[in-house]
């Protein structure tokens, strides 16, 4: 009797493999062989094997998509108003600018 190919585990018939609560199924993947160099590369320094790293892979690929931020939720947050900020915004920089040089500048010893 070979070993089962996942620690704990009982091999069942059809290439199926029931380890707890997971049954996960064989599949067979073909690459060129520089892709598989570099993928078992990938894995090893990830301490992994090639079989983990390939069904990491495609977790993440299928995993829920992430919703996209809606633009819109930043506008209508408050009432303005009436103020036109755009409009007055020349002035109110140079307001700004020119009250920060009033104050005198300490000087750091």
């Amino acid at each position: 009797m070979r070993p089962a190919p996942f620690p704990n585990s009982v091999e069942l018939r059809f290439g199926m493999h029931y380890d707890g609560d997971i049954m996960m199924s064989r599949a067979q993947i073909a690459f060129d062989p520089e892709t598989q160099r570099r993928a078992r590369r990938r894995a090893s320094d990830l301490g992994v094997s090639l079989a983990e790293y390939v069904r990491r892979l495609v977790a993440r690929d299928l995993a829920a998509p992430r919703r996209a931020a809606n633009p819109a939720a930043v506008f209508d947050l408050g009432a303005s108003d009436g103020s036109d900020i755009a409009a007055n915004k020349d002035a109110m920089l140079a307001e700004a600018f020119a009250s920060n040089r009033r104050q005198p500048r300490r000087r750091i010893a």
